[in-house]
């Protein structure tokens, strides 16, 4: 056996320290001090001859040796990470981490969790609401709620559509009764909300309604997130463009109105993926199978 083995142990830190380029961030993921983390990884360095770390500001940037050595180590400890789950399996009952971006959380997934949690008691939920990219194969989360399909994917990722609707226009009641909306065109003279979004823009929406918009003409706002559009819409400021799942509950409570059907597809998607290989499968394959029954449960409304 190759005498470098020993170092198992400081490859680990590495990983760590590598993966989220912080000294820090790996003494938390790895319950110890910060200066442990930085003694052994300094030993590391000086046992293989070699810089694998550099400070940049408040980060650590891994050296070209480092970004070889962090290449080798992760489909290292990927590969051993594989193997123990294909021996384990953790019972059905236990935690599960899904993440998901903050509008769909809010406004689709958690009014309907209780059900999940009748049906099964024995798996509590954490929700991580975030519209960032999180680490499924290193356990930050067992089900990645994502919109669109361009989250980082390989082979032992399991990518599945879980819900997809078009796109409409939403604004408050009063704002449609001062406008006296009737036609498509009356948008054009109104606040309309803008997303950072390819699959959401109001050009799109107008040419599928047949009208022209003058991008210089418009007034404009651009907000960041769902949640943010639907308040300034609620408060009477323009109209936005969204799709029935993230709408719904406003519309039921009288605090939204969908002006014109005029559909824009292909629009909103979002997908599940998870880990094929992990150890938590039976809960994973549990609150699959529940989401899939909501969305048809909603599709059949």
């Amino acid at each position: 056996m190759d005498k470098r083995l020993r170092h198992l142990a400081a490859l680990r830190y590495f990983e760590s320290a590598a993966r989220f380029q912080s000294y820090s961030k790996a003494a938390i993921e790895l319950c110890v001090s910060q200066a442990a983390v930085s003694q052994t990884i300094r030993r590391l360095e000086d046992d293989l001859a070699c810089k694998l770390f550099l400070r940049k500001g408040r980060n650590m940037i891994l050296t070209a040796k480092g970004e070889t050595l962090q290449s080798h180590v992760s489909s290292g400890f990927a590969q051993v990470a594989l193997g123990l789950n294909k021996i384990q399996n953790e019972p059905r009952d236990g935690l599960l981490k899904v993440s998901a971006p903050t509008s769909f959380a809010a406004r689709w997934l958690l009014p309907r969790l209780w059900k999940f949690s009748l049906d099964y008691p024995g798996i509590p939920i954490r929700i991580i609401s975030t519209c960032e990219s999180l680490d499924i194969q290193h356990g930050e989360v067992d089900v990645a709620i994502w919109q669109g399909d361009k989250q980082e994917s390989d082979d032992s990722l399991h990518k599945e559509l879980l819900l997809e609707e078009a796109i409409y226009p939403f604004c408050s009641p009063a704002l449609a009764d001062s406008l006296k909306l009737s036609k498509p065109e009356q948008l054009l003279s109104c606040w309309l909300i803008h997303f950072e979004n390819s699959n959401i823009q109001w050009s799109n929406w107008f040419e599928k309604a047949s009208l022209t918009m003058d991008k210089e003409a418009i007034q404009w706002m651009e907000v960041g997130t769902f949640d943010m559009a639907m308040s300034a819409v609620i408060a009477g400021h323009g109209a936005c463009l969204a799709s029935d799942c993230i709408a719904a509950d406003f519309v039921d409570r009288g605090l939204l109105i969908k002006p014109f059907n005029i559909e824009l597809t292909p629009g909103i998607a979002f997908h599940l993926f998870t880990a094929k290989e992990s150890p938590r499968r039976e809960r994973i394959q549990a609150f699959s199978r529940w989401l899939h029954d909501e969305v048809s449960q909603v599709g059949n409304n």
